[in-house]
């Protein structure tokens, strides 16, 4: 079934057995993820969360079915999370549905899948299921989330600081948490000691700059922007260089599909425009430009370089920067090229 805000926040917030599967997708990745971890508040840090990768559903599609109808070994509250999940794991879900019985609630965080996705029209179609698309706030609704995490964080951010991380962070929920848990350090609040933040405050931090947030390098890097890429990578600190590398990744599976669509005959305009609101107003000239540049062949490509790039960072630990450096301008050197 179809699920608007409230809907989808209730069956989070209070699960009902009745509801056996929980899918959150669509373009803001960060938002779907805010709301999975509604449920584990909702049962609490005693519960047992199971987490499956989407490989392991696809090898074995009973797995889902049989983790959702078990019982806790220590007889507590139990739920599954996969994440991230997509059309691979329609198996599991047909399953998991089609089971005589299940009772521990599952939620399926996926990115922006197309409305005709498989795993979307299952959870549409199915009165078990519920399905909840995410997209990013805009103007004044994205000044009233970074608000609301902060205060969560015992900060007040004041109206224009709010609105300068917002446009530092182009809305990403993930990033504003990971700007304000910093400030929220730096100025030593919490919810019981909460403390103003302004614009000045986050200038201290350096969470307003936007010349080296994520989004920048990402679209430098697959923009075919080399010299500009070596640039912002410079400002990136071991600690943010995975935080990059899964940015790239999201931003390759998001225009995955829309160029393969072109690849099948489609005009990009065409395209652009049956992608409505799944694409960011202000990321659309960006996708349009990428979906001249890249390939469906050299998406594959740079999406393996990528995923094995950051199983290598984690391996060689700090060393890894310099492994990150040369994979990313490479990718970067060969956007420039493959404009087509």
């Amino acid at each position: 079934m179809k699920a608007d805000a409230a809907q989808v926040t209730r069956a989070l917030d209070k699960p009902d057995s009745s509801i056996r599967l929980i899918l959150l997708y669509g373009p803001d990745e960060s938002g779907s993820r805010a709301l999975a971890t509604r449920i584990d508040k909702a049962l609490g840090a005693d519960a047992e969360r199971i987490d499956l990768a989407a490989s392991q559903l696809k090898a074995d599609p009973a797995l889902l079915a049989d983790e959702a109808a078990s019982i806790s070994l220590f007889g507590g509250a139990r739920h599954i999370r996969v994440d991230p999940a997509a059309d691979e794991v329609i198996d599991a879900v047909q399953a998991l549905i089609e089971a005589p019985s299940a009772g521990n609630p599952v939620v399926l965080v996926a990115g922006n899948l197309r409305k005709d996705a498989k795993l979307v029209k299952l959870a549409l179609g199915s009165p078990m299921a519920l399905a909840f698309a995410s997209y990013p706030p805009e103007g004044a609704k994205a000044d009233q989330v970074a608000a609301d995490i902060a205060r969560d964080l015992g900060l007040r951010l004041e109206p224009r600081a709010a609105r300068a991380l917002v446009a530092a962070t182009n809305a990403d929920r993930a990033l504003i948490s990971r700007e304000l848990e910093k400030l929220a350090l730096y100025l030593d609040a919490s919810p019981d000691d909460p403390k103003p933040a302004d614009s000045a405050a986050l200038a201290a931090i350096g969470a307003a700059i936007d010349d080296s947030d994520l989004g920048t390098i990402v679209d430098a890097v697959l923009g075919g922007q080399p010299d500009r890429a070596a640039v912002e990578l410079a400002l990136i600190s071991a600690t943010e260089a995975i935080g990059l590398v899964r940015a790239l990744l999201r931003r390759l599976a998001q225009i995955a599909p829309l160029r393969a669509e072109v690849a099948a005959g489609q005009s990009i305009d065409a395209v652009m425009a049956g992608a409505g609101r799944g694409i960011f107003w202000k990321d659309q000239k960006v996708i349009s430009g990428l979906l001249q540049r890249w390939s469906p062949e050299r998406i594959a490509t740079a999406t393996n370089r990528l995923a094995a790039l950051e199983r290598a960072y984690k391996r060689s630990g700090s060393a890894g920067m310099a492994l990150i450096n040369e994979e990313i301008l490479l990718i970067a050197r060969a956007a420039a090229a493959s404009r087509r």
